[in-house]
């Protein structure tokens, strides 16, 4: 891997060097200070660098010219967002010791990760989204990373079905409306841990897809992504796929943690967060182009492959639409690669022969449902769910 990293950071160096020449002499000191982007944490400085953008040490950002067209995001490009600090690395040393706890089933208790593995295995595909991805595109500048569209990926997860543990254990207990999952991260000293501890309720429809994740992409789960247990919940935003899972409750309420109570509600511009407003879970239908990227892309006359991603949450997603005119018209894209279910992102395309000129290329999602793509952004506090599709759209000049 490492001699695939340092071929890459070369060729970035030299694409630098040949665009300075192009332009005219650039002092050396420049050339070396554009060609060097925050370096990446310890923690995931096994991810290839020139294909993220670091935003801090909890926040990493994956390129929109880097999503490729096989459908399945590798780990080395991912996503990175942490709530808390992530925990030391000892903690994959022996992954199989991990435990979990089991509450509000009728005969709760406690599992090693080595347990959970010999009662079962399913493998699931979903997208891996931040609640906040698309903030970028707020005018009001919503406090949080900037995030445009690379705070997402579809990915394949391994792990036990959350209801094969429950039915183990004897079921749900009477009364139960909510699955809450509590994080394993160390709370900082001097700190109320309900204010910062990672816990969070979803409602009971969520067991049937739900499962306890220790593999990602046919690797075992990194600590950047959660590992050695994560609670993955398909269809809903990142925030509700706990990392270092350290319990599971069924509950009769939410948890009433400030992450739950008042964090990652939808409110207006100017408002506080509090219990009776919606709350990120499932994610709704979205989709943007990734080629052209619209970031330095040069593309001459000719046909050009257009192509993105696009997915609906929970619902399945059955249409994609394109356009080269900034939404005035629409043109059907097909699906290229296989179809992972639901949960999961769909690659398209719409091979186009483009004149020299300018375009506003656009696209937008219909799911099973019905539901289709808006043009603008909800407008809110935090930015989230921005499924617009305008600003998602790239420029493009064809030479």
């Amino acid at each position: 891997m490492e001699k695939v990293v340092d071929l890459r950071r070369r060729q970035v160096l030299l694409g630098a060097a040949a665009a300075a020449t192009a332009v005219g002499t650039v002092s050396a000191d420049a050339l070396a200070q554009a060609a060097k982007p925050k370096p990446l944490p310890k923690y995931v400085e096994w991810k290839y660098l020139d294909s993220v953008i670091v935003h801090s040490s909890n926040t990493i950002e994956t390129k929109r010219a880097a999503f490729g067209t096989s459908v399945i995001v590798p780990n080395d490009i991912l996503f990175v967002r942490n709530n808390l600090p992530p925990p030391p690395e000892t903690i994959a040393y022996d992954p199989d010791a991990w435990e979990v706890s089991i509450q509000g089933v009728a005969n709760p208790r406690k599992f090693t990760l080595g347990e959970l593995k010999r009662m079962g295995v399913e493998t699931v595909a979903s997208v891996l989204q931040c609640s906040g991805n698309g903030r970028g595109f707020f005018k009001h500048k919503a406090s949080g990373t900037q995030w445009k569209v690379g705070a997402a990926g579809c990915v394949i997860w391994s792990g036990l079905p959350v209801a094969t543990v429950v039915k183990e254990l004897g079921g749900v207990a009477g009364g139960m409306t909510f699955m809450t999952g509590t994080g394993g991260e160390k709370i900082p000293p001097g700190v109320e841990p309900k204010k910062v501890m990672v816990e969070r309720s979803v409602p009971m429809r969520a067991l049937d897809t739900a499962i306890l994740a220790w593999e990602l992409n046919g690797e075992p789960l990194a600590v950047a992504h959660g590992g050695p247990l994560r609670l993955v919940i398909p269809g809903y935003y990142g925030v509700n796929n706990v990392k270092y899972l350290a319990q599971l409750a069924f509950t009769a309420k939410e948890t009433d943690a400030s992450i739950q109570s008042s964090g990652y509600r939808i409110r207006d511009i100017g408002k506080k967060g509090a219990p009776s407003q919606p709350s990120m879970w499932e994610m709704n239908v979205k989709s943007w182009i990734n080629h052209p990227s619209g970031d330095g892309d040069s593309v001459s006359s000719g046909m050009v492959q257009i192509n993105g991603v696009a997915f609906a949450g929970v619902n399945r997603v059955t249409r994609v639409e394109v356009s080269l005119d900034g939404g005035k018209s629409w043109k059907d894209a097909k699906f290229v690669g296989p179809d992972l279910g639901p949960t999961g992102w769909r690659q398209f395309v719409l091979p186009v022969k483009l004149d020299a000129g300018s375009y506003a290329l656009m696209s937008r999602a219909t799911d099973e449902k019905g539901n289709t793509q808006p043009p603008e952004r909800v407008e809110n506090e935090r930015g989230y769910g921005h499924n617009g599709w305008r600003d998602h759209g790239v420029r493009l000049n064809v030479a």
